[in-house]
């Protein structure tokens, strides 16, 4: 992790020396040739360091160790000396009005800094000479030769499971269930290293219903074998009887004319390929793998395969597996309240608590308040002790198989948020834009390269998705409790992440504050009090990032001495007040800026961020926005609701804000309230892809509907010549929508969200030929109006949140292309959907406490489904009947239940998140409470929950083959 961390860091550098070459700035031909020399040496050891990695060694020595150190150290003081060179180099690109006032006074003050800047610059460089000659003569002494990166764990089958019976029962009937012509089915069990794969696995193929069904039967462990001749070869070897040659092109005779049972333990997507081209297409046999990556188990259950999600324990299961291997004396409560925070730290990975079991069953004496402590230097424990050993051995596994520094290095940036807090994957995305750890890859762009990086995360486990968006897109995520705590030990050792209250935070790059009783554990060595005052106000940090979450104390006002700062999250921060904001233009660098809800008002020269790229004011309780915070240079996406500061523009701001070329690309929301400001500027912000708008009654004339028509027509227009996303939300508060109608067809947008009364439905919504995804709340449009959306032949969401839709009827041939279903009703009436319709439907959402049975609904007519979602409140005989007809369906689709939360406010949308099961005696549902750290079950069928509702946000559709059952989904 070291490497990655300084092979990241290098990479940077040398770009941003890269540009101080290229850019006019008046270097001397001795300061050239320094930037020159450092910019060369530092590239030949990153691309040395990853050819290293490349091929599979980590160097292990001390004196490796120590030069990467060095090697980080040195980064880091060249970057600073860069970025202190160049406060703002957003501020290089304005060049009339205030920006160009305030490039000379840039240009003036690094004029004046500049022979410091050589002097500096070239101390850096007998630096780093002087490393590259002491890292050249131990390599000579130690040898070119490093320590092999750390083998994949084989954590094999538990002998004693826990919590798999349930899971073991319902793939055992899937097993034994007899299935008809086509592709051989195949059982694909997905999930984190040391999630009980394996195990779950060794269970189905040793049971005795199993082994009376399939007597010839065969287990191989992919990873043992160099390639799939190989592990063919050591399949057929079990299969037959005979020590006869085994050539390759009897597989599939024997597969077709034998029933057998061929399990493929750690299979990857090579050996899967080689496998799939000699299955015969009608086969006996059936096949289980266990693998780590969602898309590996996609391509290898496709057709008429299952696959199966790992989830993990629940607290009841941890505590049952803790007894069954160090408490089985029993416990005394204060023993069993130190053995609740042991289960709470392993967050239910069985691996975890079996290797924290070993650990505690040697020692001494063994009492809850030595379980705290244990706990509370876990990251510790796990580096140094052996009984920890299989276990770092799948956590470093699943690190060094990501590919590329710059996806570790992300990863890693995770545990600066608290340990079990949902993470919203369009912040931690932008988080990283922000800092930097997005390199862009031939003609992608930053964004695309980053959502590719999640992506990746995702489909190895390495995080787990919380729920998922109506396009099947995670929206909210965490890591694992055990990963997290594994790499915020490595992030602290390596001088990367540390908390604020850190003795030696100034060294650091990124620093938090956590409050949170479920936040990360610290060191003793490390969680400190703050400096003294008079060390206070003089220290610097050099952090390019600050979370804070919970209470700040009088960290509150110490952001401003990370002059260095690109990210400021205090949207969790609850002390923070406006006056510890006045100094924020200070923060040259800063491109990300989230503020929480004790702040009314921004402050007066928040306009000298010119480098801030997001601006988050959600949570504030601003509504109220300065005309001046649209016309910021590099601001792409602004959130809140609010008003526009001004009532009206002059022609002279709105030509200056043209000429600007705003690159907002996210504006969501503000108010239309009859004041045109942001109506007026909308036409001239040409990158703008998403957009939120509240109506709001302006008196009985409603004047400014009509500039909202205009500035959604234009809006709409302006995308004709564009791809991708083009999304509106409109919501029409105490409006009606009727003005909507004035709107010109030939529009474009990819997703229209309607929220309020409509008299009929707008005819330029069924003249969108690009939509994709689409929601109607409240219109009060009965089945005829509704009708008319049949025609969008390209709709893959629909989500209807409507009183009655008892007159809406879905023919054969509607929605074409529709794969998610949300229908949301007060009376226990669907839609009739014919057979033949919706052939491509994934997931089906039918919300309504009152649900009597099926209420008609054919699941078997969709071949394709893969989710079903109920409303909790629905009776337990409604939900036995759905998990009934799910059982029967061929895809055996999930039954989940969702508890609805309604909103604190009467225009915003309703909400759900996941509950146990039916539940329907509880009538009063709470908010969910965002510290809350509660675990649920282990399994796909039922409720699936393993995750606490504790982010709340719409309701949104389970992943197709993504999306855990353990998943909120809202």
């Amino acid at each position: 992790m070291e490497a990655a961390v300084a092979s990241a860091l290098t990479k940077e550098v040398v770009l941003k020396l890269v540009a101080l070459l290229s850019e006019k700035h008046k270097l001397s031909r001795g300061l050239k040739d320094d930037i020159r020399f450092i910019r060369t040496e530092l590239d030949m050891i990153s691309s040395a360091r990853d050819s290293h990695m490349a091929a599979g060694r980590d160097p292990a020595s001390s004196s490796s160790r120590i030069s990467m150190e060095e090697m980080r150290d040195l980064a880091h003081d060249i970057e600073d000396c860069i970025d202190r060179f160049l406060p703002c180099p957003c501020v290089a690109c304005q060049g009339q009005g205030e920006a160009a006032s305030v490039l000379r006074r840039v240009k003036k003050a690094a004029t004046s800094a500049r022979s410091r800047f050589a002097a500096e610059i070239h101390k850096l460089r007998s630096r780093l000479k002087d490393a590259h000659d002491r890292r050249v003569n131990y390599q000579a002494v130690n040898g070119s030769s490093a320590g092999a990166s750390p083998a994949a764990a084989d954590t094999g089958a538990e002998t004693d499971p826990v919590g798999i019976d349930e899971p073991k029962q319902e793939l055992v009937d899937i097993l034994l269930q007899q299935t008809g012509p086509g592709k051989p089915g195949v059982i694909s069990i997905v999930g984190f290293g040391g999630s009980g794969k394996t195990t779950l696995a060794r269970a189905v193929y040793e049971c005795p219903g199993v082994v009376r069904r399939f007597p010839c039967r065969a287990w191989a462990v992919a990873s043992e074998h160099r390639d799939a001749e190989g592990l063919l070869t050591t399949i057929l070897r079990q299969l037959r009887t005979t020590d006869a040659p085994l050539p390759q092109i009897s597989m599939d005779g024997f597969l077709r004319t034998t029933e057998c049972l061929i399990v493929i333990d750690d299979i990857n997507k090579q050996n899967w390929d080689v496998i799939k081209s000699i299955l015969p297409r009608e086969a006996k046999s059936r096949i289980i793998v266990t693998t780590a990556l969602q898309s590996v188990a996609n391509a290898c259950s496709s057709g008429d395969g299952y696959v199966y999600k790992m989830s993990i324990l629940n607290a009841e299961h941890s505590k049952v597996l803790l007894m069954k291997k160090v408490f089985f004396q029993g416990c005394s409560p204060e023993l069993e309240r130190g053995s609740t925070a042991i289960v709470e730290k392993c967050d239910g990975l069985p691996l975890a608590l079996v290797c924290m079991a070993k650990f505690l069953l040697g020692e001494n004496e063994l009492t809850g308040s030595h379980c705290a402590r244990v706990c509370h230097n876990l990251g510790h424990h796990m580096e140094k002790e052996a009984d920890f050993t299989k276990l770092q051995q799948v956590l470093v596994n699943n690190y060094s198989s990501l590919s590329g520094y710059p996806l570790r290095t992300s990863l890693l940036y995770t545990s600066v948020f608290p340990n079990g807090r949902p993470i919203r994957r369009n912040t931690l995305i932008r988080r990283w834009l922000a800092e930097g750890y997005v390199q862009c890859q031939y003609k992608r762009s930053d964004l695309e390269v980053a959502d590719e990086n999640f992506r990746e995360l995702i489909d190895r486990n390495i995080i787990r998705p919380i729920d998922a968006s109506h396009n099947a897109k995670v929206k909210t995520c965490r890591t694992h409790g055990i990963m997290h705590e594994f790499m915020l030990h490595k992030s602290m050792s390596d001088n990367f992440i540390t908390s604020l209250h850190d003795q030696n935070r100034s060294n650091f790059r990124h620093l938090f504050i956590q409050n949170h009783a479920s936040g990360s554990t610290l060191s003793s060595n490390q969680r400190t009090s703050p400096a003294s005052d008079d060390a206070a106000g003089s220290e610097k940090f050099r952090a390019r990032s600050l979370t804070i979450s919970g209470d700040a104390g009088e960290a509150a006002s110490e952001f401003c001495r990370c002059e260095l700062l690109r990210v400021l999250d205090l949207g969790e921060c609850n002390d923070l007040e406006d006056s510890h904001l006045k100094d924020i233009h200070k923060l040259w660098h800063l491109k990300y800026l989230s503020l929480g809800g004790t702040i009314s008002n921004l402050p007066k020269k928040i306009d000298k961020l010119h480098c801030l790229e997001t601006l988050d004011l959600r949570k504030t309780k601003i509504e109220v926005l300065p005309v001046e915070v649209i016309g910021l240079p590099h601001l792409a996406y602004l959130f809140g609701k609010f008003k526009f500061g001004k009532k009206d523009l002059r022609k002279s701001e709105i030509a200056e804000f043209s000429q600007r070329k705003s690159k907002l690309k996210s504006l969501a929301g503000f108010y239309a309230d009859g004041n045109p400001g942001f109506l007026q500027l909308m036409a001239h912000m040409k990158e703008l892809k998403k957009v939120k708008i509240w109506c709001e009654s302006t008196g009985a004339d409603n004047k400014g509907l009509p500039d909202i028509s205009k500035a959604v027509q234009k809006f709409a227009q302006d995308g004709m010549d564009t791809t991708g996303v083009r999304s509106l939300s409109l919501n029409l508060g105490n409006t009606m929508g009727d003005f909507l109608g004035s709107i010109q067809e030939y529009c474009y947008l990819s997703s229209l969200k309607l929220h309020g009364q409509l008299s009929v439905l707008p005819q330029f919504v069924t003249s969108l030929c690009g939509l994709t995804e689409l929601c109607l709340s409240s219109t009060n449009l009965m089945g005829h109006d509704l009708s008319n959306l049949r025609k969008l032949r390209y709709l893959l969401y629909l989500k209807l949140v409507e009183a009655d839709l008892g007159s809406f009827t879905i023919d054969n041939g509607d929605f074409p292309s529709l794969r998610r279903l949300c229908l949301v009703v007060k009376m226990p009436i669907l839609p009739a959907v014919k057979e033949g319709a919706l052939p491509y439907l994934v997931s089906l959402q039918l919300l309504c406490k009152d649900l009597f049975d099926l209420s008609g609904m054919r699941i078997e007519f969709h071949d394709c489904l893969e989710e079903v979602a109920l409303d909790s409140m629905v009776s337990a005989r409604t939900a036995e009947m759905w998990e009934a007809a799910a059982k029967k369906h061929p895809k055996r689709p999930k039954v989940v239940f969702l508890k609805r939360i309604d909103p604190s406010e009467p225009e915003s949308a309703v909400k759900y998140v996941t509950a146990d099961g039916p539940t329907r005696e509880k009538c009063i549902v709470d908010s969910p409470q965002s510290g809350s750290v509660s675990k649920h079950g282990p399994y796909l069928k039922k409720t699936v929950v393993s995750e606490p509702p504790r982010a709340a946000s719409e309701l949104s559709s389970a992943a197709n083959g993504a999306m855990p059952p353990s998943a909120s989904i809202c």
